[in-house]
């Protein structure tokens, strides 16, 4: 179904023939330096290991077969260089992609392709993972310019993944395997045209992640359906197109969704959408969700359920700090039917109360804006009120960890404050 046409053109390292300098007797060779592997007109079917350093020009639909793993080790480069395909990863076994904070690996395009016109990316599909797919690990690795929309050619459609039709933008990552494990750690996704990750099934840890620029007319960060049990915790979400965290239990797949979400900052979420549905956390289907700690900074609303539809009643919701910098958006923070008040909340009613105290973030921003400014610095100042509000004594589900390619990942313990950050 695939065709497999990888020319390499490795930069083979010289075993180089070294001159004796003089006369010295030193009989010693040095150590040959090997270039990092580049590949080009990479597409079919993948496995195996793509090196530390490497780049792999991506032409063409890749597939990881069944029963087979890609690991790509960290610096390496996964460059998506046709503009007419727009390649998608389609995933049938198990997908590593481990970087490093020193050396992330990276999804990407072109340089020349990052463009103001190409600001919600949509030059690539996306990682779209099987029903068999068993592990898929996203750890210190950069996800950007992808959402292109699906096609009756694409992968995804023929295979019936995802939503199995065309014209619909991919996600940057979709994972469906109820016995799977789905983690993704330490990650900045951004320059994406729709949801960020589009989740039914597993388990799954989401922590410690950079969301921006992502959604053009709908679109959420972290979108969860029935089959999931996750931890989120301690990410930073600027400026989704709707939500930074959209939870439900619909799809009729057991085990019922439920998410602990914890630690999170979310700024200027819902204010893009043209349509209003939510604006920061949206609750619904009998979804059970336990929040806490989480930082709400001029979103359009607060956490929102689906008045007809709502969240499981064993849902536990405390502790959440709230910043409207105008009027108009403290009063959508403000409870009723639709907008969920939690335990010990602190929800500003007028303009400006409960400065956050960022050490660098304009508070004054425009809410619809998408551009992210990577200066800006979401830790808290001392003395901000979002200090020590933070709850400690709840249950995450995978403290003691869950193992994934016999590396045991561990959800991240809550912090005593609000949001994703404390002081430096």
């Amino acid at each position: 179904m695939y065709n497999l046409k990888m020319k390499s053109t490795m930069i083979a390292a010289s075993l180089a023939i070294f001159a004796l300098a003089g006369c010295s007797d030193d009989t010693s060779e040095p150590t040959p330096v090997i270039p990092p592997v580049v590949q080009e007109s990479v597409s079919g079917e993948v496995s195996g290991v793509w090196t530390k350093g490497g780049t792999y020009k991506i032409t063409g639909h890749i597939l990881v077969p069944a029963g087979k793993s890609l690991t790509i080790e960290e610096g390496a480069t996964v460059l998506f260089s046709d503009s007419v395909v727009k390649p998608e990863v389609v995933v049938l076994g198990n997908l590593y992609s481990m970087g490093s904070a020193e050396k992330p690996v990276k999804f990407t395009v072109p340089d020349a392709w990052k463009t103001a016109a190409n600001q919600f990316g949509n030059l690539w599909g996306g990682i779209i993972a099987g029903p068999n797919s068993t592990e898929l690990v996203l750890s210190n690795t950069i996800l950007e310019y992808g959402g292109a929309v699906t096609t009756e050619e694409s992968p995804s459609v023929k295979a019936q993944l995802y939503k199995a039709e065309a014209g619909e933008h991919v996600p940057v990552a979709y994972f469906m395997n109820l016995a799977g494990k789905f983690v993704v750690v330490n990650s900045i996704i951004r320059n994406f045209n729709e949801d960020g990750f589009y989740i039914e099934g597993g388990k799954v840890i989401i922590a410690n992640n950079m969301f921006y620029t992502t959604g053009v007319s709908g679109g959420d960060a972290i979108n969860i359906k029935s089959g999931v049990q996750a931890d989120v915790a301690f990410n930073v979400v600027y400026s989704p197109n709707t939500n930074a965290l959209k939870l439900s239990n619909s799809g009729e797949r057991s085990p019922q969704a439920y998410v602990v979400g914890y630690n999170n900052t979310i700024i200027n979420a819902g204010w893009r959408r043209p349509t209003t549905k939510g604006g920061s956390i949206w609750l619904e289907a009998g979804v059970r969700a336990d929040l806490y700690n989480n930082l709400l900074a001029n979103d359009r609303y607060g956490i929102k359920r689906n008045a007809g539809e709502p969240e499981d009643k064993r849902s536990v919701i405390a502790n959440t700090f709230y910043y409207g910098a105008d009027q108009v958006t403290a009063n959508q923070f403000q409870p009723s039917t639709e907008i969920v008040k939690g335990l010990n909340d602190m929800i500003s009613t007028k303009a400006g109360e409960n400065d956050p105290k960022f050490v660098n973030y304009p508070l004054t921003t425009a809410t619809n804006n998408a551009n992210f400014d990577t200066a800006w610095d979401f830790h808290l100042q001392a003395g901000s009120p979002a200090l020590g509000k933070g709850k400690t004594d709840f249950a995450r589900l995978y403290a003691d960890g869950i193992v994934v390619n016999g590396v045991t990942y561990k959800s991240p313990a809550p912090a005593n404050y609000a949001g994703a950050f404390g002081t430096k």
